[in-house]
């Protein structure tokens, strides 16, 4: 670390549990934010605040009106742009020592398998039942931790599944792919902004702890989140063996 991080990030070394030496793997990793929405903006945010050395934000749409409600990556100005764009130029602002890469794609199965490999961490940010679930299937192939968030009116959920652990579940467990689903969407039921703002900040601070090793992250447990009542619930999930993604790892 240089001094001007040294200054940046002093507030965060001088916290025991993080110090220099989780700084420095903050500064080292690579993290992909998939979704530069509700949830990937103030996740986004918070990992360039911190200093995570290298973010690649993944979102195949532009910027509209209707999204700027809660949307705080992007600006009036940016209306009409590619999200990863206006995203891009929100980070540079905020963090120049972070190398912000793009991808204006929707993440599909072979764009997952060729980039989840470099990555330290995974975002899922996204609001589609069949990207979840193509995320989780790469991020369990290649052992790369996932972070999961969803929400909805004033519902919100969040957990992480740590590939790098065979106690781990993952996504699939919880949420199997050929159960019947009803897709629902901010753009047709709605949603109240700050419940966004919460899980994303709190993906990022999973993330972080990924990252940084310190602390106990959510694997093993679904934490929702009731923000017309402000009220949290926990569910204790575990790896299931007729899982169709890890089952096979769960008979082992």
């Amino acid at each position: 670390m240089n001094d001007d991080q040294l200054l940046r990030y002093s507030r965060h070394i001088l916290v025991d549990e993080i110090g220099i030496e989780a700084q420095q793997r903050f500064l080292d990793a690579h993290a992909i934010v998939i979704g530069a929405g509700g949830l990937g903006s103030p996740a986004a945010m918070y990992l360039a605040a911190a200093g995570v050395g290298e973010i690649t934000l993944v979102d195949a749409d532009s910027v509209d009106l209707t999204n700027l409600q809660r949307q705080i990556l992007h600006t009036s100005a940016s209306v009409g742009e590619p999200k990863v764009e206006s995203a891009r130029t929100t980070l540079a602002a905020l963090n120049p020592g972070v190398k912000v890469t793009t991808a204006a794609v929707r993440a599909d199965a072979a764009w997952l398998d060729a980039h989840v490999p470099n990555a330290t961490v995974v975002l899922d940010c996204t609001d589609n039942f069949a990207t979840r679930h193509a995320i989780n299937a790469a991020c369990f192939a290649h052992g790369v931790p996932l972070v999961s968030g969803a929400a909805l009116r004033f519902d919100g959920q969040i957990s992480t599944f740590d590939f790098r652990s065979d106690e781990s579940p993952c996504y699939a467990c919880v949420f199997p792919p050929d159960e019947a689903f009803e897709q629902v969407a901010c753009s047709t039921m709605g949603v109240f902004s700050p419940t966004v703002g919460i899980i994303g900040t709190m993906q990022a601070a999973e993330a972080l702890r990924v990252i940084g090793g310190f602390g106990t992250t959510l694997t093993g447990r679904l934490m929702m989140l009731d923000s017309l009542r402000m009220e949290w619930n926990t569910m204790r999930i575990t790896r299931q063996a007729t899982c169709p993604v890890c089952g096979t790892r769960a008979e082992k």
